[in-house]
């Protein structure tokens, strides 16, 4: 397992910042790596989705965890040919009000599990992109939440 988180405050308030990531379509404008986004089936805690990365690979998504409106987290698999069953992703978005100034503390936590030593030993290579592509994303969702 390979685990990377960023956290960042937000300069809006927790329901603000909820809308945004709660919704699938809006992926694209905030998740690095992420060139669209759609819902298959549901909403909430078992919501399916379908998320297309920018290097062209496409991957199902499960909302696996939900509580309105502080977490939403969902678990990838790869989809294609070539697929392998056991890698997947693990996607968690915390929210935190922050009191004192009525802003949210957002933390950004990805967790992989890699098919097999050969892809753990790249993915540990690649782990400052990872986390860049996290502090990328969360500036551009304090771009966009700003807006409102």
């Amino acid at each position: 397992m390979i685990l990377v988180e960023r956290s960042a405050h937000v300069a809006a308030p927790v329901e603000v910042v909820w809308d945004v990531v709660q919704r699938a379509e809006q992926l694209p404008a905030w998740l690095a790596g992420v060139r669209a986004a759609e819902v298959l089936s549901g909403e909430g805690f078992g919501r399916r989705q379908l998320v297309q990365a920018g290097r062209g690979s496409a991957h199902e998504a499960e909302v696996i965890a939900y509580q309105e409106p502080t977490l939403i987290g969902w678990r990838e698999r790869a989809k294609g040919a070539g697929a392998r069953a056991e890698a997947r992703t693990e996607i968690y978005v915390q929210l935190t009000p922050d009191e004192e100034d009525g802003g949210t503390v957002v933390r950004l936590i990805v967790v992989r599990w890699p098919a097999g030593p050969v892809k753990a030993a790249l993915l540990r290579l690649g782990l400052r992109r990872v986390g860049a592509d996290l502090e990328d994303s969360l500036a551009r969702l304090t771009d966009l939440a700003a807006v409102g």
